[in-house]
């Protein structure tokens, strides 16, 4: 559960000054996300064997993923999101492995040494920059890890007692609870920092207009939502935040707007993508509409809205769905419909590890194949680049034309796409033979270019 902000990173080192770009900016943009231990090896250190289940570090670096670029970059990909860059908690292993992920925050106001140096960090935003591609970096705002839950809180950026609320465990469905209690458990507990003090606001105000990078911030849910505004104004972004949730559009669709964030992550259109595409599933369409319809009236802005089907916290799409069919058409109304398309990587090389932390699988042994999965993401960025950088198709709001058993039909700008839900023809519930009727505006006999997304 996690709260993301996103800026443009010119943190070149003879630019000391970082321009962040707007949200008209990132509305064109297409995100591929890195756990920056898990991406790449550094030069020379060889082949390394990697365990996800072993919770530990496994050696990716910054300069990895800048050395690596080339991958994301022919891929379409024209921004990044990393994991976060900041401090983590150094000492024993924990009850729950090493912060290889970097979610464990000692103090913000440090640089990950396990990752690499400022002037390595510098040195990916500023290759980044130079090919023209976004940075987004998580940031974790709302709490810090410790081993107890009476921890010796000098060791963190706010290092009295009096900036964290009391020890309570979380009482889910309370919102005052998910807000002030602590997250994780009394093995690994997050103390939970009061960002509704003054001395809090002022002094993270102050922290992230030093970093005044691109960042991410973890839990919007639980952080009060008037924290949120004050903050992304101190630091001048455009701020995308998570809000772990289900299908319900009401819960998600309050954190976007004046009084939160400028954009979350679509949790609803994520659920319903799944309950419509994965095999075996219910085939839930109707699913689909019902999420798409309603997030047009309470969303401020679909178009803004992070479009995903896996990430670090949740199972892999081929962990849900045997069938690749049924990702290809998913992520392909992703790309093609409102919103900003997110990929997790490794999602192009068909993982399927289960929930966090057998999700978090090295990409190095893949070889960095250009898969057919990876083949069909370049094809929808580059179609989807060219209609972002020659016509106003990203303002256009998309509408559904069609609904079936079988899947549905989608049209934004002068682009139809046909999303089928019946699998592949070796799917282990192929159903050929049916069809999806549609119903387009133009008149009968206008010539259109037809292209076809065929299976493996």
């Amino acid at each position: 559960m996690s709260v993301y902000a996103a800026l443009r990173l010119l943190l070149a080192a003879s630019l000391p000054v970082a321009f962040a770009a707007t949200a008209e900016e990132w509305r064109g943009r297409s995100i591929y996300q890195i756990i920056t231990d898990r991406f790449a090896l550094p030069q020379g250190s060889g082949s390394s064997t990697c365990d996800p289940g072993a919770q530990t570090f496994c050696g990716g670096t910054w300069n990895s993923i800048r050395e690596n670029l080339d991958y994301v970059q022919d891929a379409g990909f024209t921004a990044i999101w990393i994991s976060p860059v900041n401090q983590n908690y150094e000492g024993p292993r924990s009850a729950y492995g090493d912060p290889y992920h970097g979610y464990w925050m000692a103090d913000i106001s440090q640089l990950n040494s396990r990752f690499g140096t400022a002037e390595d960090l510098k040195a990916l935003s500023a290759e980044l920059h130079r090919r023209n591609m976004y940075l987004m970096v998580d940031v974790v705002v709302n709490n810090v890890m410790a081993t107890s839950t009476t921890p010796d809180y000098s060791n963190y950026f706010f290092k009295d007692a009096s900036f964290y609320h009391p020890y309570c465990p979380i009482q889910w469905g309370n919102a005052t609870s998910e807000e002030e209690c602590w997250m994780g458990d009394e093995r690994v507990p997050l103390p939970d920092i009061d960002t509704r003090n003054p001395t809090v606001i002022s002094r993270y105000g102050e922290w992230i207009i030093d970093l005044v990078s691109e960042y991410s911030i973890d839990a919007a849910k639980h952080i009060q939502m008037d924290f949120w505004p004050q903050f992304c104004e101190k630091a001048g972004v455009f701020c995308m935040g998570e809000v772990f949730g289900g299908q319900e559009v009401d819960p998600i669709a309050q954190y976007q707007g004046a009084q939160a964030l400028d954009s979350v992550l679509n949790f609803p259109m994520y659920t319903a993508l799944v309950e419509a595409f994965k095999i075996p599933g219910p085939a839930n369409v109707s699913a689909v509409a019902q999420v798409f319809e309603e997030s047009k009236t309470k969303f401020k802005d679909v178009g803004l809205l992070g479009n995903f089907l896996e990430n670090h916290d949740l199972p892999r799409w081929h962990n849900l769905s045997v069938d690749p069919q049924s990702m290809y058409n998913a992520m392909t109304f992703n790309f093609m419909s409102d919103g900003i398309p997110v990929v997790y990587y490794g999602q192009e090389q068909a993982f399927s590890g289960s929930a966090d932390p057998f999700n978090r699988e090295p990409l190095w042994p893949s070889e960095y194949a250009k898969t057919d999965a990876y083949k069909l993401m370049a094809t929808l960025n580059q179609f989807r680049n060219f209609l972002v950088n020659t016509t106003d198709w990203v303002k256009q709001e998309a509408e559904l034309l069609t609904t079936s058993p079988y899947g549905f039909a989608l049209m934004k700008g002068s682009v139809i796409s046909i999303l089928t839900n019946i699998g592949s023809p070796f799917s282990s519930q192929p159903q050929n033979g049916t069809h999806i009727a549609v119903t387009s505006p133009y008149a009968s006999g206008t010539a259109m270019i037809k292209y076809v997304l065929t299976p493996v």
